[in-house]
């Protein structure tokens, strides 16, 4: 995390927020406190509430009214909700994909998992999470469905949300794992195994997530918590 007035923008001071939330500094339901923030960044609480504004858009935070900001806390049944819709919409795109994909896309998609697998060493981080999720937008990408990609986007950003919250270290190596599997099905051109491996891809990341936010108490000083 950076020293205090390290970040220069408001994008910045949202970026350093949410990695801190990737990385379970900032549990879910964690009150920001404007004032600590801007001790932090020494900027103005204009700055702050720009930043606060992105994190918002992006679904990491909550603007509760009478509270001011708080780490998004999905709830239980709304993620299985999610992971539900993504298992009836995606099992079918593992057979379109498996089906209109090229020898580019593979390569494509090849690359993509070396993204993956080079930052499975590091600490957790939204990006990780965010590339995790996105190998599943490429793969509507492929298919070409333009509608289809948007509700495959939609579904997997808010599932991103939840997996950076609730998804352990071993589970996000096994996700990256998954995928390869998948994607050596597919090449093979077997449609049932791909949409098979897709099911039980998605069926695992739900299972492994962990709720119990109990488990793992957030820091009461949110200053400290971001400077750890």
């Amino acid at each position: 995390m950076p020293t205090t007035a390290s970040a220069d923008s408001a994008n910045d001071i949202a970026n350093n927020i949410a990695e801190a939330i990737a990385a379970r500094k900032l549990p879910p339901g964690t009150k920001l406190r404007e004032e600590a923030l801007c001790r932090l960044y020494s900027v103005s609480r204009t700055k702050i509430r720009a930043a606060l504004l992105i994190l918002s858009k992006d679904k990491l935070i909550d603007m509760v009214p009478d509270k001011g900001a708080v780490v998004s806390q999905p709830s239980e049944q709304e993620s299985r909700e999610i992971f539900a819709a993504r298992r009836i919409i995606e099992v079918a795109l593992a057979r379109e994909f498996t089906a209109k994909a090229k020898a580019a896309d593979y390569r494509m998609l090849e690359k993509h998992l070396k993204e993956e697998r080079s930052l499975l060493s590091q600490a957790p981080s939204k990006m990780r999470q965010q590339l995790l999720g996105d190998f599943h937008v490429l793969l509507a990408d492929v298919v070409g469905n333009q509608v289809l990609k948007e509700i495959v986007r939609e579904l997997v950003g808010r599932s991103t949300l939840i997996t950076m919250l609730y998804q352990s270290e071993r589970d996000a190596v096994c996700s990256s794992d998954e995928h390869s599997d998948f994607l050596a099905a597919a090449r093979a051109g077997d449609a049932d195994k791909a949409a098979e491996l897709m099911l039980h891809h998605l069926s695992h990341v739900e299972a492994a997530l962990n709720f119990d936010v109990s488990t793992s108490p957030a820091k009461k000083d949110l200053v400290s918590a971001l400077l750890m």
